[in-house]
């Protein structure tokens, strides 16, 4: 029999709080649900392992979590109400928004593939979410379908909200003095089967590395199945970074996709970043029009700074890459070379991913 949860039927931060039930768990910490009587709502609470509190590097990413969250405004980004230590017992702690519903993965599983006229418009808010994180310098690094939790709010059923920025990579100028950099070129971190090449390779990333994974998301979403035929986390990384996506329609010829729809995919799931969408606000605002009245109806995707122009073209640049020759090249080799090389040491970034979880 399991030792009841010490955090269950507590009050906690000096009784703003009462801890009702554990709705999650994973390697770093824990999710409650709580009620909060001043305020007459329920939230949910993030409390980092016990176990974990001595250990700077994890309790440095558990704050870089909250801080990162705590700047986000965005509808479509799950809220966080405050964060801290908590008095009676050092508990690092994360206060956010209660949710109720159904993460993206568990809504594929149960309810199979969604048609374009239901995955674009999540999609798209989720573009929406992302633009302001990236705006700030902060990148998600680990979008995955379990990451992004469907709810209903003011009566409009499938609202996204982005959860989990426990590995976003934030710029110097959103750390703040003392913290520890988590993550350095070289290091990989995430999951495999959602991960960009530049990610597998653990090269530096920026946000185009997070429109690769949005890419990997909708194409798991309107399929049921991933880009790639892999049975490992090694062999999805391999591919990422050496294979092309298997086209939708050879995925699943049973089902019929929109004219366009094919390239649009295919233009986020690039190798290079360089000739990918360039921002989320392109890459949600040229899925548009593949999502029916539902996407027409939502607000512009709104980018800080000047825009990057998507040319009819479908590239983000000013002219379409050319077509690289066929014929095996030195680069092609060297390529292989290098993800050969990645292997072992991904081996053990991930056995080290597991062990601490996000």
């Amino acid at each position: 029999m399991r030792p009841k949860d010490p955090f269950i039927g507590r009050e906690i931060l000096s009784g703003q709080f009462r801890v009702l039930e554990k709705i999650g768990t994973g390697g770093m910490g824990s999710v409650y649900k709580a009620s909060q009587p001043a305020m007459n709502r329920m939230v949910a609470i993030k409390i980092l392992h016990p176990k974990l509190a001595g250990r700077k590097d994890l309790t440095s990413r558990f704050r870089r979590e909250a801080r990162a969250m705590s700047q986000l405004t965005h509808p479509n980004t799950a809220k966080v109400f405050m964060y801290g230590e908590a008095e009676e017992d050092g508990s690092l702690y994360i206060v956010m928004e209660f949710l109720e519903g159904k993460n993206l993965n568990q809504t594929v599983r149960k309810e199979g593939p969604m048609p374009p006229e239901r995955a674009i418009p999540i999609l798209i808010q989720v573009c929406g979410a992302l633009q302001e994180a990236h705006d700030l310098g902060i990148v998600h690094r680990d979008l995955k379908p379990e990451n992004i939790f469907l709810s209903k709010q003011g009566g409009i059923q499938d609202f996204p909200k982005v959860l989990d920025f426990g590995l976003a990579k934030v710029t110097e100028r959103q750390m703040q003095p003392g913290s520890v950099i988590l993550t350095q070129e070289g290091m990989v971190f995430g999951t495999p089967e959602f991960m960009s090449p530049e990610q597998a390779q653990g090269r530096v990333l920026d946000a185009r590395s997070d429109i690769y994974s949005l890419a990997v998301i909708l194409y798991e979403v309107l399929t049921g199945k991933l880009p790639f035929s892999a049975r490992t986390p090694m062999e999805y990384i391999q591919k990422h970074v050496m294979e092309p996506a298997i086209p939708l329609n050879e995925r699943v010829p049973e089902r019929k996709f929109p004219k366009g729809l094919e390239d649009v995919l295919g233009l986020a799931l690039k190798k290079k970043p360089d000739e990918r969408y360039q921002s989320a606000a392109a890459f949600g605002e040229a899925l548009r029009p593949y999502g029916g009245a539902t996407a027409a109806s939502l607000p512009a995707i709104r980018i800080a700074g000047p825009q990057v122009v998507v040319h009819q073209s479908g590239f983000p640049n000013s002219e379409a890459p050319t077509v690289a020759n066929t014929r095996p090249s030195g680069l092609g080799l060297l390529v292989g070379v290098a993800v050969a090389c990645l292997l072992g040491g991904v081996i053990i970034a991930i056995i080290v991913m597991r062990a601490v979880g996000h």
